[in-house]
């Protein structure tokens, strides 16, 4: 019997033993992801840019909310990822010439992959997959107290190439190495994503997961302009079924 682990995009981190080539198996994974937060953001042509640069405890402090989920399921070869991402933070400071400003960032995003098991043998086992990932992104400013105030929202659809690696590092022990990329101008001119953990399996339906996973895009249209960078450390619990 090998052990082995799979994760979703995103992902937060997921484990399955090989399955009955006539049977479904799959997991879901609830995940904490402590991100820190990058980027520039421009609501719309002529507005001042805001530009974010903060640790997870900058993040914490301004931080209006935040859900994460991720879902894997395998029948033989065939193999079927899915990762859902919302947070909410705000900023205020000062734009030229100095004038009070506060910002706010939305972002939700879901991630589907369908793929296939390329190498299996013990130990090691390599899935390619390709999807897409569905974005929606609200950005809003508010300058002088609101008497400059824009929220322009965007949603949009980015195709995805995504490899990933598992590898068992011995009694109940595995990592899991993913990484994603795509955008490719359709949606947004790149997003990409890449997720590193070590994972333990504390009995046959329950794997908790330690690692890193980073998130970006950059996307501009019409004026508005959003290149975001989240990445952090992430706590996972997976349940499988």
């Amino acid at each position: 019997m090998i052990r082995n682990l799979s994760g979703a995009v995103a992902i937060a981190v997921l484990g399955s033993l090989p399955a009955l080539a006539e049977d479904w198996s799959g997991q879901i994974t609830p995940y904490i992801w402590a991100t820190g937060f990058g980027g520039d953001i421009t609501p719309f042509t002529g507005a001042p840019t805001l530009s974010f640069d903060k640790s997870f405890s900058d993040v914490l402090e301004d931080l209006d909310g935040a859900f994460f989920l991720s879902g894997y399921a395998r029948q033989d070869r065939l193999v079927l990822m899915g990762d859902l991402s919302w947070s909410s933070s705000s900023k205020s400071g000062r734009v030229p010439p100095g004038l009070p400003a506060e910002g706010k960032l939305t972002q939700r995003s879901l991630t589907m992959l369908m793929g296939w098991r390329a190498v299996e043998n013990q130990g090691f086992s390599l899935d390619l997959l390709g999807g897409a990932r569905a974005w929606s992104i609200k950005s809003s400013i508010a300058v002088a107290g609101g008497l400059i105030h824009a929220s322009p929202g965007k949603n949009f659809v980015d195709p995805i190439l995504a490899a990933r690696a598992n590898i068992a590092m011995g009694p109940q022990w595995s990592a899991l190495v993913y990484a994603d990329f795509g955008g490719f101008g359709v949606g947004s001119e790149s997003t990409s994503q890449v997720l590193a953990t070590v994972n333990y399996e504390v009995n046959d339906n329950l794997w908790l997961s330690f690692g890193y996973r980073q998130l970006n895009v950059d996307y501009r249209s019409g004026g508005t302009e959003v290149d975001v960078r989240m990445g952090g450390p992430l706590i996972g619990a997976t349940w499988r079924f």
